[in-house]
């Protein structure tokens, strides 16, 4: 019984190195022409070294692009999703001109709150009142229509700030400057606000 014909032997990819048919006349992975015969890799010791270099190229390649990805998974899973700072919660000091207002926005889930306080420093003991509108208020309250506030406080030269959403909407911090154009007061204030969500909490105590 004859032995069954023996399987020409594969040959290399001159670039990339992967095994190729015998029959190949190009790389089926990069595409390169004229890969390397397997009788030319056996004879050649210059190409068997060029074909090992390659080779391990191609799996320093591959852990590297392994351990990128792992340090990239574990960096993010212990620093967490980036930290954005909402526009409702803020500190910091502001002169309202005379006639004029101060206005912080943003939105309010329905039933989470903003807390906060003001105080006038210059001049002292100056008034400022703080109103509060919705979405669709503020629109109103900006063309100059009449609005209804959804909060307010009387003027005053320091208050507490306690606002809960009776429903999601973006709203309007309004601070105004109460004073006639005559008078020439600028009312520079301290000002605090920060966003409390009501999510498994009993309130404000």
């Amino acid at each position: 019984m004859a032995a069954p014909p023996t399987a020409a032997p594969y040959g290399s990819c001159r670039f990339c190195g992967v095994a190729t048919p015998p029959d190949a006349t190009a790389c089926p992975i990069c595409g390169i022409e004229a890969p390397i015969a397997a009788p030319t890799t056996a004879a050649a010791p210059s190409v068997r070294r060029r074909v090992r270099w390659t080779h391990a190229l191609r799996v320093l390649l591959v852990v590297g692009v392994a351990a990128g990805l792992a340090y990239t998974i574990v960096d993010a899973e212990i620093t967490g999703p980036p930290v954005v700072a909402d526009p409702l919660t803020t500190a910091g000091v502001h002169s309202i001109p005379i006639g004029s207002i101060f206005t912080l926005a943003g939105n309010i889930t329905g039933g989470d709150y903003v807390v906060g306080n003001f105080t006038t420093i210059d001049p002292s003991g100056l008034s400022l009142g703080v109103v509060v509108y919705n979405s669709s208020e503020w629109g109103k309250f900006a063309n100059g229509s009449a609005a209804t506030p959804a909060w307010s406080l009387p003027a005053a030269d320091e208050g507490r700030i306690i606002f809960s959403a009776p429903y999601t909407d973006f709203y309007h911090f309004v601070f105004e400057n109460p004073y006639p154009a005559s008078s020439g007061f600028v009312v520079t204030a301290y000002i605090t606000t920060e966003y409390e969500s009501n999510v498994g909490d009993d309130g404000f105590g």
